[in-house]
């Protein structure tokens, strides 16, 4: 449903911080290595994780910037 006076909340630009967690692990030349290990883990397990923990930040932001007062 949209509204009747066309006031919508989902045009703010933040918003497209929200293609960097999609854009950023399709990009294989960034874990296209062993190396470097960390703990024991090569570079694409870890690279993983920091890829969870950039999205959840990104969604973060986005949120807390386009939250009503």
């Amino acid at each position: 449903m949209t509204t009747p006076n066309g006031d919508r909340s989902d045009r703010s630009p933040w918003n497209w911080l929200l293609i960097v967690p999609i854009i950023l692990p399709l990009l294989p030349f960034l874990y296209n290595s062993d190396e470097p290990r960390l703990f024991g883990f090569p570079l694409f397990y870890w690279l993983q994780l920091a890829f969870i923990a950039v999205g959840v930040t990104c969604t973060s932001i986005v949120y807390q910037m386009t939250k009503r007062r």
